[in-house]
């Protein structure tokens, strides 16, 4: 049969996301939009974030939350086992903030600088989706635990950074943030000790965790490349306001970390009050009051989201 009079064949190739599906509305009027596409990078796994948008008068101000996991484990659905199933989140809509939590690459899946794209591609998808999402995104927060409070802290000091942005997703809306808070992050990967797990974690984790998670992240990377994961390395007087919060006693992320991070910050003339735990290990583990950092956490983004708008 000829081809001549046929019309060429033409493939817009595979989709770089999805619009946002119908949300499921509970009876306190919260909608929540699950499993949300909101990038497609080729050979990998789709990329999903949850939103959690409270029943308020006006669209609600935004907030991403960044899971933890040493950049090898986690689940966007999923908080530490020192919170409440959900209680981070909840907290969140009952503040009349919307809620987002997003997936991300792992570090064996591929290394740095992919988590931080990941992460301005779901702050971008959010943006050009404000509408169906019924969000307001005029001012975002961010916010993560552990791996997830280091790529919220990037995602919040690389906003100038368009050799960081990435091409995932939504392009063209801005991957910048209004303000952040970081529960125990790394903050400079070239002072972080590698800390080896005391002996009855040790004997939990399998092969593939065993080797510091750092070192897995950049892959031998060196020099600028080293740098460009270690949010200190970012810090300008542009920067936005940041909370750390962070226990005394951490042995995984050292307490350092958040002190070197609040210096840097202070030294650039940006608003940062950084939370010492006394005694309180990773994830605050040991701390008798993580309802009242929960609490602490949530006021300072609705002050700072919530409170800009009056």
């Amino acid at each position: 049969m000829s081809t001549t009079d046929e019309q060429p064949f033409e493939w817009a190739g595979p989709a770089r996301y999805l619009l946002p599906p119908a949300p499921t509305r509970r009876d306190d009027g919260v909608r929540v939009f699950s499993g949300v596409t909101y990038a497609c990078p080729a050979g990998y796994r789709p990329l999903q974030l949850d939103v959690w948008v409270p029943d308020t008068a006006a669209p609600a101000p935004l907030v991403v939350w960044v899971h933890g996991g040493g950049w090898m484990t986690g689940d966007r659905r999923y908080l530490p086992e020192t919170l409440r199933p959900d209680q981070l989140f909840e907290a969140f809509v009952a503040a009349g903030l919307a809620v987002a939590t997003i997936d991300y690459r792992f570090a064996l899946e591929a290394p740095f600088p992919a988590q931080l794209h990941d992460a301005k591609a779901a702050v971008r998808y959010l943006r050009a989706h404000a509408g169906e999402l019924g969000v307001d995104v005029t001012r975002i927060g961010v916010a993560g635990e552990s791996a997830g409070g280091h790529l919220a802290a990037l995602v919040a000091l690389t906003g100038h950074r368009a050799d960081l942005e990435g091409d995932l997703g939504v392009v063209g809306p801005s991957s910048a943030v209004d303000v952040a808070v970081d529960w125990y992050g790394v903050s400079d990967l070239e002072t972080m000790p590698r800390a080896t797990p005391p002996p009855h974690v040790q004997a939990k984790l399998p092969e593939a965790m065993r080797t510091p998670p750092e070192d897995v992240l950049v892959r031998g990377l060196e020099g600028q490349a080293l740098a460009d994961a270690s949010p200190v390395t970012h810090v300008t007087e542009h920067a936005p306001p940041f909370l750390l919060v962070h226990g005394t006693a951490d042995w995984l992320v050292p307490y350092a970390q958040s002190e070197r991070l609040r210096d840097a910050l202070q030294g650039a003339g940006v608003p940062v009050r950084l939370v010492p735990v006394d005694g309180a290990e990773h994830i605050f583990a040991g701390s008798r009051d993580v309802d009242g950092l929960v609490d602490l956490s949530v006021r300072y983004l609705a002050d700072a989201l919530i409170g800009a708008r009056a």
